[in-house]
């Protein structure tokens, strides 16, 4: 039996951070950062069977092109995330009443649709990128057994020495995304690379205000860096936990986002939110279509 202080319940029997019950969510999970997000995209839902919100977590349960879907915001962070993906886990994998994991797994699709920064030229404001590989700068997976195991460790092997990875950063890991969801976005309309996840915006992404940078080239060979074909394309903050958990845990996992700040030619879109619209749209369409 998982003890209460390992897997901690609300008095309605709901899961902890999340406040959410196993009958609340389908097997279709689209994960956005901020709560106002599930707001638009649940306004074109057809029907919205269940919402509910604790802190930085609103879910919107409802139907769009007669699919279920679910969707949650998990403010910024890989932390946040080490939250929303185990309580995700746990509400279809065990048992909340007899504290115990069920015999027969459940597999969700877990789709994140954020902004992010793009690290090369031909990627400009307002492009859509999905990740075919996400890095982690935060160290989290390095906390969970099996972590090589879903791991890419020659990418990582090559990214260290390519970099001269600083022995006092964590140690990065790198986690492909589900080749089915993949799949599903091989179109024009449609960039694809490997996404950075940053443990913050401004140092950790380069960004120097009024701290200097400790490596002040990072990001010079972050931009050049190749490896079997595939390059650096984008920073976010949250999909290499997304992949790695879900790897670890039996679920299927994919991150796309928006370009609304590119970081090599220093141009940005601060209106971005039309885009996202359109992205919304396009996501939601090959998901359920």
């Amino acid at each position: 039996m998982i003890k209460p202080s390992e897997l901690l319940l609300n008095p309605d029997g709901s899961i902890f951070h999340l406040h959410l019950k196993p009958e609340n969510i389908s097997d279709q999970v689209i994960l956005v950062g901020d709560p106002a997000r599930v707001d638009t995209i649940a306004s074109l839902f057809t029907k919205i069977d269940f919402t509910t919100q604790n802190r930085e977590f609103k879910t919107v349960t409802g139907w769009y092109n007669n699919k279920k879907l679910t969707l949650i915001s998990t403010g910024i962070g890989t932390d946040n995330i080490d939250i929303v993906v185990n309580e995700l886990d746990a509400l279809v994998n065990i048992d909340l009443n007899k504290r115990e994991i069920k015999t027969r797994h459940r597999a969700l699709n877990i789709v994140r649709i954020g902004t992010s920064g793009g690290l090369q030229t031909d990627l400009p404001v307002n492009s859509f990128v999905v990740s075919q590989k996400s890095i982690g700068f935060d160290g989290l997976l390095n906390f969970y057994a099996g972590r090589k195991r879903v791991s890419d460790l020659e990418f990582e092997n090559a990214f260290r020495e390519y970099t001269n990875w600083d022995a006092s950063l964590p140690s990065p890991y790198v986690c492909d995304a589900s080749e089915e969801l993949f799949s599903k976005f091989d179109s024009d309309e449609f960039s694809s690379g490997v996404t950075i996840s940053a443990p913050g915006f401004y140092g950790p992404q380069g960004r120097e205000l009024r701290i200097p940078l400790a490596f002040p080239t990072l990001n010079e060979k972050i931009e050049s860096f190749r490896f079997k074909g595939l390059r650096i394309t984008n920073f976010e903050m949250e999909s290499s936990a997304i992949y790695g958990l879900s790897k670890l845990l039996g679920h299927h996992a994919l991150t796309v986002c928006l370009i609304i700040a590119n970081r090599v030619s220093l141009t940005a879109n601060e209106n971005y939110r039309d885009e996202m619209k359109r992205l919304i749209k396009l996501v939601l369409n090959k998901l359920t279509l």
